[in-house]
């Protein structure tokens, strides 16, 4: 019986040497499949590379915005110095008078101090120096007519007679009203100064305050009165 032709040896191997033969006559040739060829590192490009790394980053780099003046927009230390220096400027008079601020101008008090025996109205300057300081007694007031809302009333209206006589009105421009206690006087002066008789002191009232005491434990009080 015959034996079978070997077909592997019949495998034609020209192409395969052709591309050998090519690629070694040409010498720069590659195939798809090898890898690419690796650059030269040289030791001057490292050294440039570590340079670049350890310099600053630049306000463009950042993002941060650059004016004419080199001020850095986003910077926290320069708007904190900046603020610094607006807020000496401001705390000097000379600094204010050209920023257009005047002086602040510190008010006059009108301490109003009623019981219910006797009504005290005193006009103090910014200074706590006292200008007027009159009580119902000083109106011709005697004993228990001092307590009464008449009597206060009435003194809460000589006490805006003496401001324009003395001419006072000229040298108070703010007033804070001061309320201490809640006898018949309170009342009274209040309806003074929202009256024809404090029509001119009205318009320069900033403030309204109560300093009335408050106690807090102390000494036992006294023992309330009991007729009959």
């Amino acid at each position: 019986m015959p034996r079978a032709a070997d077909t592997s040896d019949s495998t034609p191997q020209a192409p395969v040497q052709a591309q050998g033969s090519s690629s070694e006559a040409g010498g720069s040739t590659n195939s798809p499949t090898d890898p690419p060829a690796s650059p030269s590192i040289t030791p001057s490009a490292v050294a440039d590379q570590i340079t670049q790394d350890q310099s600053p980053p630049t306000p463009a780099s950042t993002g941060q915005a650059v004016n004419s003046n080199n001020f850095v927009a986003n910077s926290p230390s320069k708007n904190s110095a900046n603020l610094d220096s607006i807020g000496r400027m401001i705390g000097k008079s000379s600094s204010r008078s050209q920023l257009g601020v005047g002086p602040v101008r510190q008010p006059h008090h009108l301490h109003v101090f009623s019981t219910k025996h006797n009504t005290h109205i005193t006009l103090t300057s910014p200074s706590r120096q006292p200008l007027i300081s009159v009580s119902s007694g000083t109106i011709g007031f005697r004993k228990a007519m001092r307590g009464s809302y008449d009597a206060a009333y009435q003194l809460g209206s000589y006490v805006m007679g003496r401001i324009q006589q003395q001419g006072l009105l000229t040298q108070i421009h703010q007033l804070e009203i001061v309320l201490r206690d809640f006898g018949p006087g309170r009342e009274a002066v209040t309806k003074i100064l929202l009256g024809t008789e404090g029509k001119n002191i009205r318009g320069l009232v900033v403030r309204v305050c109560d300093a009335t005491r408050l106690k807090f434990g102390g000494t036992r009080g006294k023992k309330p009165r009991r007729l009959g």
